[in-house]
């Protein structure tokens, strides 16, 4: 069984559902160590004071908020505490929204929640609820010292949450997008649309790994055994086309004979799918 690492319950008006919090992300990324070359010792780390250039002990750190330059408030473990709410323990339902209006840009992290011991009955009725509302709930609650919004929705029978970052966390795109928008000429955005057409399939997640992790662990293996790693020379990169319409065509080309990873072949089935749905319609 996994560890849970939270727990409390979900208040949905008068209703409240004891759950317990769980990690649902199990990040495979290679764990490198900073070491000595010459020992093989691994290297620490000091927590100095940049102003004495001496190192702190623990006891004399503590936590600060910066209320202007160079003048800071100490804050203590009863100043969180004074902080807290009373729904510290509770994810409060403030909604139930259709998922499709939420920016996924908003998503940071996904947590299972599971039922407490003696909550399945309540649990599982939260879960029907929800199933037959297809809608998704917005919620606050309290985790690691702060106040957080989260939006949960049903995956395999299970409730997760997922932390949403704040409306005011969102960096607006002013100035990023160009200016003045250039125009598009219509043969370009039809040859752009085949290519998008080429490339269109469904998702399966599974299909999707990270190659570069793959071969890092490949050469670790191969070091483990003495070999000597040489990085390939570089593949002379071929002249792409400078003209948009002909890199357009070029790509459309590719995609044709099987020179992507997704081809054209799955792009035909959906453009066929798309006929078939057009060609029903037009019979109803």
């Amino acid at each position: 069984m996994p560890r849970a690492i939270w727990s409390g319950s979900i208040a949905f008006g008068l209703v409240n559902a004891p759950v317990k919090m769980y990690t649902a992300i199990d990040e495979h990324n290679l764990e490198l160590h900073l070491v000595h070359e010459k020992d093989g010792s691994p290297i620490g780390y000091e927590k100095v004071c940049k102003k004495e250039d001496k190192p702190v002990p623990t006891d004399e750190i503590v936590k600060a908020y910066e209320v202007s330059e160079d003048e800071y408030v100490y804050l203590t473990d009863e100043d969180f505490k004074a902080a807290e709410e009373e729904s510290y323990r509770t994810i409060e339902i403030l909604a139930f929204v259709p998922r499709e209006e939420i920016d996924p840009i908003v998503f940071k992290r996904t947590y299972y929640l599971g039922p407490a011991d003696g909550a399945e009955k309540v649990y599982a009725l939260l879960v029907k609820a929800m199933e037959s509302s297809e809608l998704s709930a917005v919620a606050r609650y309290v985790f690691h010292d702060r106040q957080q919004l989260g939006t949960l929705r049903i995956r395999d029978g299970v409730i997760t949450l997922e932390n949403m970052y704040f409306a005011d966390e969102i960096r607006p795109t002013k100035g990023i997008a160009p200016s003045r928008k250039p125009r598009v000429d219509k043969q370009e955005l039809e040859m752009a649309e085949t290519l998008i057409e080429r490339f269109t399939s469904s998702f399966h997640h599974d299909q999707y790994e990270d190659e570069y992790r793959k071969r890092l662990l490949k050469i670790v293996k191969r070091k483990q055994k003495g070999e000597e790693i040489h990085a390939e020379a570089a593949v002379e990169e071929r002249e792409e086309p400078t003209d948009i319409l002909e890199a357009l065509r070029a790509s459309v080309e590719a995609a044709q004979s099987g020179g992507s990873r997704n081809g054209g072949k799955n792009g035909r089935r959906r453009k066929t799918s798309r006929k078939r749905r057009t060609v029903a319609k037009s019979k109803s």
